[in-house]
């Protein structure tokens, strides 16, 4: 994808579905496995953007900060400055402005590639090179947080990106607890309206009733958002579920620091 406004009708890619992904995806949880002990007594949520669109810092980073919180917005270089489906997504100074705010820049792929389709060296390459356009946009700190676009991976590009990242998220929703992949973490989505928005909640409510770490993700923030996106008042509704349950929020890299420490 050209860093160039896109038409969006033609940028939205969907992964392949039917048995053959059913199958992939089957076969990726479950080979590949690095484990990871997640032993809490109090929960901890961990508020991830994917891409990142704009209004995921302008509605999203300002009203963690309000409460004190921090997230971690998955990177991916080819689509500064575009304008798709999720509406303007970020540019290099806006990196800069949620590094300095406290926020954690972490990487995406440079392409946004499904990683289920290629082989490992490939997705690794494209991280390479997602590193590369970091560092030149100033961010010195190379990423330790990786996120699989399209939570798309294989039991291969798992082990090989784990050789440079700390942790790698995929979408398959749920809560991490006990014992979970450190290459492919469960996650929630902050999507899918009212439906959405209850699922939401009601993770918050099981990782308190449970003690794990509970990572949403998102996309844009809009009054009308995309299909994988939500409103600022879904997202108010979430962040008051979390404030009030007690749980710590964390960015995806601290948060993981603080589930060693208790390992």
């Amino acid at each position: 994808m050209s860093q160039t406004a896109c038409n969006p009708d033609t940028v939205v890619y969907r992964p392949r579905g039917g048995l053959a992904g059913r199958v992939q995806k089957q076969l990726t949880r479950r080979l590949g496995v690095t484990p990871l002990k997640i032993n809490l007594d109090r929960p901890i949520v961990t508020f991830t953007f994917d891409d990142f669109p704009r209004s995921a810092l302008e509605l999203g980073a300002v009203r963690l900060k309000a409460r004190g919180w921090r997230g971690t917005y998955y990177v991916s270089g080819s689509l500064a400055g575009v304008t798709n489906h999720h509406g303007e997504l970020f540019d290099p100074q806006d990196l800069l402005n949620l590094k300095a705010e406290g926020h954690e820049i972490a990487c995406h792929g440079f392409s946004h590639l499904d990683a289920s389709r290629l082989p490992a060296e490939a997705v690794a390459a494209d991280a390479a090179r997602n590193r590369a356009y970091l560092k030149a946009a100033g961010l010195d700190d190379a990423p330790t947080s990786y996120a699989f676009a399209y939570g798309e991976a294989t039991p291969q590009a798992k082990k090989r990106l784990l050789e440079t990242y700390s942790s790698l998220r995929g979408v398959q929703p749920g809560i991490n607890r006990g014992v979970a992949d450190r290459g492919l973490l469960k996650s929630v989505p902050l999507d899918g309206g009212d439906d959405g928005l209850k699922r939401a909640v009601a993770a918050v409510r099981d990782a308190a009733r449970n003690p794990g770490w509970l990572i949403f993700y998102g996309h844009d923030i809009q009054h009308q958002p995309s299909e994988w996106g939500c409103t600022p008042e879904f997202l108010d509704v979430v962040l008051h579920a979390v404030e009030h349950s007690g749980a710590q929020v964390m960015t995806q890299s601290d948060a993981l620091a603080a589930i060693e420490a208790r390992a």
